[in-house]
This record gives structure tokens, C-alpha cells and sequence, in this order.
């Protein structure tokens, strides 16, 4: 009798529900497809790995951390908050690619800045160090890996002073990347008075197994103007010049002097509330123009900010006039991100995707060469930069404009973590961040049609099977 009751409810509750919450919640129609079919075909399996493998939970959870409340858990649609404002962006934002930003967060540049870009933890981390020690009101620092030995002892050293100063001191560490060092500072520098928090860590009771929710912001801001983000953790493995590691990671950070500090302090204090539920006053003073930089900071992550960075992408693709460079460690885009770089291609604008020959992710790599003839066939240029690891994060348009910041090509980045990027509209800037990727193609082997026809049937197959998985390497 059991049994025939949850035979029936299956049949007649439980895989209509899978049915009527796959049509109107999944934003892929070959996805809602395939479940609706698991769902028919096999109504008592079929309702069950929906339940556990199909419902997204990662937009719900991630809104929850960053404290908003549903009272209908997992129903809804799987997107972020829409602003399409109506009124054109201020007169100050007369560059056409301005308007792509402006649509995606309704927040308008930021003038008066001066920034400055730092190649590798060699120009970084000393800039990073001086700026705590002439701190006098605040020194926020978040980061993917805060290492606990080499440069990340000597960062704790400075922070510890600042707070012998006075100053207000804060470090925000991921909870997974917390796990990449053997050596954690947790202790000392909350022992020394450094607030110290990891954000979402890792625990069995009370359960918290987050994987996917992390935080891979890389800032640190300095009292009321001052600021510093890009891509690199305060880690050993980012000195380049002068390796204190076998495999040193090339990568980019850049400094900022001006208003649009205070950006990058509020990104951090909304951060800092998810993560204790303590509210921070971003906004102390009023910063003073320091140069000619505009600026605007495009926060994303699987919450109310979800797809920000992936539509400005989509709509700097579109607007681009000459050019488009980008240079990225990891490189999986979604479906209409390849699209309109192919477009691009058609249309004639130059289009240039550098790559690592070899990350320290090989699974991703070899997912991304599953899909790399579909640019190659239509023109785009890819090159595979030899070591070191080139784990810059860098998108150009036309000269004139940089987005830079944290975020990766890949779905991790663009779907599940949080993350930060910058425009900068800069000239003298842009023309730095140019220079710098002109230098990184002069060794780069360029990636032909043919190399990727080439590849053995084992090879193919290898990289067809990681490249199943490319929403969630």
C-alpha cells in the first residue's frame, strides 16, 4: 500500500512539479529540455536528480549571504537585478562605450582619478606595504589568498603597526582560498588586534560546504582616495622579477589616487556585512581629484548583481571599433559571448585572445581547446604565452578603454564567484596596458586551425569530456 502511494505521487505530484518548475525557471531551453524529458521518462529517478542536481541553488544562497530573505526558497527566475534606466548617462560620460556601463549598473564615472599600473607582486606589493604605513584612518584589505608566510608575513607586519597607529584595520579572506596557504595568519592578527574574517569558510557544524560562493575580489583601500585591485593575491608566487618560487604567476594590479576610491570601499563593506552582518560607513570624507582617469566599478556576483560583468562584455564586443585585446588565464565563455566575438571577427574588428600555454588548471585547458576553432575559423587571433603562468585578466577596446579587475572568462567567475572589475577610460593608461600586452604576444606561439585539427582521437576526446563541465571548472 506504501509503496503504491509514493509510486503515485511521483507519477502524479512529484515530475508534473519537476515539469512545470524546469518551463518556467531554466534559462537554457536544451537544459529545461533534457529535464523535462528525464522527468517524463523516468517520473520517480527523474523528479529526484532534478530535486538534487537541476534546481539552482547558488543565486537563492548567494542573495541569502548577502542578506536578503525569500519566504518562497528556489522559485524564481535566475537573474540579477535589472535597471535598463531610461534618461542618458551624465554629459561628463560622452565616450560611446560609456553607455554599455551605465546600462548594466546605473552608475555613472567617475572623474578626478589618477591611476597607475603595477606589473607583478615585484611593483605591488612594496606600493601596497607603504600605503599601510602612512595609513591614518582605515586600511581595508580583501583577498582571494592572503598567504601565511614570504609577503603575506611582512603585509601582517605592516597591518599590525597600523593598528598600534590607531587605524581602523580589516581583512577579508576567502574561506576556500584561506585553504591555499599551509600557513595561516588567522591567529596572530586578530591576537594583534587586525579584524580579521573569512568569507563563507569552510565548516561541518553548523554545515557550511560552500564550494561555489566565493569570493574572489582582490582590493585593498586606503583611508578616504586611495585604493589598489586587479588580480593578484598577497602571495609568494607573484614575484616575477626577483622568484621566490619555481612557477611564479604573471599578473597585474593597478593603483588608484581619487574619488572613485570610495567605489571600491563601499564593494568591501558590502562585502564585510556579508560576512558578519556588520555595517560599515564606506564613504569617510570626500576624495580629491588626483588626475585625469575616469573610473567605474562594475560589481558581479550570483546575487542581485548576477550577469553586470557578463553584459558589459557583451556590449563592449559590440561597440568596438578597431580592436578588441584580451588576455585572461582561463577562458571558457558562454555561448553568446563566443558568438559576438565571432561577430566581431566578421564585422572586421581585430580581435586578439591570449592565453597561458599551460595553467595551473590543466583540466580547464584542455576544455577550452575543445572550443577554440569555432574564434580560429572565423579569424580571431589566439596566442599561448609560455611560462611563467600568465594569469593577467585584461579586456581592451579600441585603445582608449580597460576593464581590468578580478574576474576570469569562465563561468566560475561570471556565474558562481563574486567579483570586481574597473573601467578605466584613460589614454595615457590605456596606452601602458597596450604596451604590456604587446610585449606578452612577442613569445607567444600563435594557435592555428590546424594545430587543433591535428589533435589525436585521444586527445579529442580528453578534451571534449573536461569541456562537458566547462559551467562549473
Amino acid at each position: 500500500m506504501l509503496g503504491g502511494l509514493i509510486v503515485l505521487f511521483f507519477h502524479f505530484i512529484a515530475a508534473p512539479f519537476a515539469v512545470v518548475h524546469a518551463l518556467l525557471f531554466k534559462r537554457d531551453h536544451r537544459a529545461a529540455l533534457g529535464w523535462i524529458s528525464v522527468s517524463i521518462l523516468f517520473p520517480i529517478a527523474g523528479p529526484l536528480l532534478y530535486f538534487f542536481f537541476g534546481v539552482n541553488r547558488i543565486h537563492h544562497s548567494a542573495r541569502e549571504v548577502t542578506g536578503w530573505k525569500s519566504t518562497l526558497p528556489y522559485f524564481g527566475y535566475e537573474r540579477g537585478e535589472v535597471f535598463l534606466p531610461q534618461e542618458l548617462p551624465p554629459k561628463s560620460d560622452d565616450h560611446p562605450l560609456a553607455h554599455v556601463g551605465w546600462r548594466t549598473t546605473v552608475t555613472p564615472l567617475i572623474g578626478g582619478n589618477k591611476v597607475t599600473f603595477l606589473e607583478n607582486g615585484d611593483a605591488f606589493y612594496p606600493r601596497l606595504i607603504e600605503a599601510i604605513k602612512s595609513a591614518q584612518a582605515r586600511v581595508w584589505i580583501s583577498s582571494y589568498i592572503f598567504s601565511g608566510n614570504g609577503i603575506g608575513m611582512e603585509i601582517a607586519a605592516a597591518l599590525i603597526n597600523a593598528v598600534k597607529r590607531g587605524v581602523d584595520t580589516r581583512v577579508l579572506v576567502d574561506g576556500v582560498g584561506a585553504w591555499y596557504s599551509l600557513h595561516s595568519l588567522r591567529r596572530r592578527l586578530q591576537d594583534m588586534g587586525v579584524r580579521y574574517v573569512e568569507f563563507l569558510p569552510l565548516r561541518l557544524l553548523p554545515p557550511s560546504l560552500h564550494i561555489n560562493l566565493r569570493n574572489h575580489r582582490k582590493i585593498a583601500v586606503i583611508d578616504t582616495d586611495y585604493a589598489f585591485f586587479g588580480g593578484l593575491n598577497i602571495d609568494d608566487r607573484h614575484f616575477v622579477a626577483a622568484p621566490r618560487i619555481d612557477n611564479p604567476h604573471k599578473d597585474v594590479h593597478f593603483e588608484l589616487y581619487g574619488p572613485a576610491a570610495v567605489s571600491l570601499a563601499e564593494a568591501f563593506a558590502r562585502d564585510w556585512y556579508a560576512a558578519t552582518r556588520e555595517v560599515l560607513a564606506a564613504r569617510i570624507g570626500k576624495g580629491e581629484e588626483r588626475g585625469n582617469a575616469r573610473a567605474r566599478v562594475i560589481e558581479d556576483g550570483p546575487d542581485e548583481s548576477l550577469d553586470r560583468l557578463a553584459m558589459t562584455l557583451m556590449g563592449l564586443v559590440g561597440g568596438a571599433r578597431q580592436r578588441i585585446r584580451i588576455m585572461t588565464p582561463y577562458f571558457l565563455p558562454h555561448r553568446e559571448l563566443m558568438g559576438a566575438l565571432q561577430g566581431a571577427a566578421v564585422r572586421g574588428i581585430r580581435v586578439e585572445v591570449l592565453l597561458p600555454q599551460r595553467s595551473n588548471l590543466r583540466y580547464v585547458d584542455w576544455a577550452t581547446q575543445h572550443s577554440l576553432w569555432e574564434l580560429l575559423q572565423w579569424g580571431v587571433r589566439v596566442g599561448l604565452k609560455p611560462p611563467p603562468f600568465a594569469h593577467s585578466k585584461l579586456f581592451m577596446v579600441d585603445d582608449d578603454y580597460v576593464l581590468a579587475g578580478s574576474a576570469n572568462l569562465d563561468p566560475r567567475s561570471l556565474r558562481l564567484n563574486f567579483e570586481v572589475g574597473v573601467e578605466l577610460f584613460d589614454t595615457a593608461l590605456a596606452a601602458t596596458v597596450n604596451h604590456y600586452l604587446d610585449d606578452a604576444w612577442k613569445d607567444a606561439q600563435i594557435l592555428r586551425l590546424e594545430d587543433l585539427d591535428q589533435r589525436s582521437i585521444p586527445v579529442r576526446l580528453r578534451d571534449g569530456f573536461f569541456w562537458l563541465f566547462s559551467a562549473y571548472l
